[in-house]
C-alpha cells in the first residue's frame, strides 16, 4: 500500500507545484509586449473567419463562477494508478447564479467527480486528450451533470486548466 502511495504523494505534490509555479511566473498583460493603445488595429483577411454567436455572448448577462478546488483524477491501468489528471473548472451562469453554485458545491462537485472518472475509465484522458472531440464529449458530459444540480442557472462549462502527469 506505502508503495504505491509515496507515488501518488510526490506526483500531486509535482504537479501542484507546477501549477503553482506557473501561475506565479504567468505574464500578466501589461507584461505582454502589446500596448493596447499602440497596438494596429485588425486588418482583417481573407482567412479571417466571423466569429461565431456563441463568441458574441454578451457579458453582462452571464457570471463566471470558479470552483474552488481542482479536481484529481487518476487513471488506472492494470490496477495502478498511471498518470493523473488534474482539472480546473469554471462554471458560466445566469446573473446571481455564482451564489447557487457556491451553495450547492459539494454536489456539484461530487456529479463532476463521477463524469470525471467515467472518463477516464473510458480511455478519455489516453494518449490525446486535448483533441477537439475528446473535450467537448468531456464538456458535455459535466454540462449535462452540472445541468442536473443548477438547472436554468448554468450556461456552459469551461474546462480552465487541464494537466496530466504520468505517474
Amino acid at each position: 500500500m506505502k508503495a504505491i502511495l509515496i507515488p501518488v504523494v510526490l506526483a500531486l505534490v509535482g504537479v501542484g507545484g507546477g501549477i503553482g509555479a506557473g501561475l506565479m511566473l504567468g505574464a500578466g498583460p501589461e507584461e505582454d509586449g502589446a500596448d493596447s493603445e499602440d497596438a494596429a488595429p485588425d486588418q482583417g483577411g481573407a482567412n479571417d473567419a466571423a466569429p461565431s454567436q456563441e463568441d458574441l455572448v454578451n457579458t453582462d448577462e452571464i457570471e463566471f463562477a470558479r470552483l474552488s478546488n481542482q479536481f484529481i483524477v487518476p487513471v488506472v491501468r492494470a490496477e495502478e494508478v498511471d498518470a493523473l489528471v488534474v482539472l480546473s473548472l469554471t462554471l458560466e451562469v445566469t446573473p446571481g447564479g455564482t451564489e447557487v453554485v457556491f451553495s450547492n458545491e459539494p454536489r456539484l462537485r461530487d456529479r463532476m467527480l463521477s463524469v470525471l472518472f467515467d472518463h477516464a475509465n473510458t480511455g478519455g484522458f489516453d494518449s490525446n486528450f486535448t483533441e477537439t472531440a475528446t473535450r467537448e464529449k468531456l464538456r458535455n458530459g459535466l454540462r449535462e451533470a452540472a445541468k442536473r444540480v443548477l438547472g436554468d442557472v448554468l450556461v456552459d462549462v469551461l474546462i480552465v486548466d487541464i494537466v496530466r502527469q504520468d505517474v
